[in-house]
């Protein structure tokens, strides 16, 4: 009678086999997470360079508008006192000059009649433009639209989204602005930009502030 003798395994060679395979899984694993999170922080990189551009010419733009706009209040709280109770601009000739060298951009003709001597009435024809500052946000749309933003940070997307918060509602008051204007309401439109005027104020330090701290974001 023959016997079969079972045949030997080599139990480490298996187990070492084994062990290479797990080791060769959990490399490619890591690997593969490894090319992700470097893309991942190559996007995040990328949509902060474009956010820090952004800010850039929104601050550039903000900075010459905003100068330029806030002359009109200036203009018309000016106007309104010299006019004085009455709503009459009566003024001698050396002070209407001083007025208009100081606002040539808001008057284009003056007419005027004599009251008394040294002073007369003069009835000015005034011309308002405002600067419309185009004020970007497609960086920060399209860092939200992607889901990037979520890699920017706690402290990052605050101050972000307060920024930008602060940008929107400026762009709301000179829209506000140029309803009053077209409307010809001056005095509406005088309010409005002086409230436009302290959120542009708030926006210039939230721009500086935000490119001051923005490579902590990276």
């Amino acid at each position: 009678m023959k016997f079969f003798r079972a045949k030997n395994f080599n139990w480490k060679y298996i187990l070492g086999e084994i062990l290479l395979l797990f080791i060769g899984i959990n490399l490619a694993i890591w690997f593969n997470d490894w090319n992700a999170s470097k893309e991942v922080q190559k996007n995040k990189e990328i949509a902060l360079d474009k956010i820090e551009g952004e800010i850039r010419t929104n601050l550039e733009q903000l900075k010459e508008n905003s100068a330029q706009n806030q002359k009109v209040p200036d203009f018309f709280d000016e106007l309104n006192r010299l006019k004085g109770e009455n709503k009459n601009l009566i003024l001698a000739p050396d002070a209407i000059q001083t007025f208009i060298r100081k606002y040539p951009e808001f008057i284009r003709e003056r007419d005027s009649s004599m009251v008394e001597d040294g002073l007369f009435e003069y009835d000015l024809d005034t011309y308002i433009n405002l600067e419309i500052t185009d004020l970007s946000s497609i960086a920060w749309d399209i860092s939200k639209s992607t889901g990037i933003f979520h890699e920017f940070g706690y402290d990052c997307l605050y101050q972000l989204q307060a920024m930008y918060n602060t940008q929107h509602l400026v762009k709301n008051e000179l829209a506000n602005a140029t309803d009053a204007l077209r409307n010809k309401s001056f005095d509406d439109l005088v309010m409005t930009l002086k409230v436009m005027g302290q959120l542009e104020d708030q926006l210039e330090d939230q721009y500086n502030d935000m490119l001051g701290r923005i490579g902590d974001c990276k």
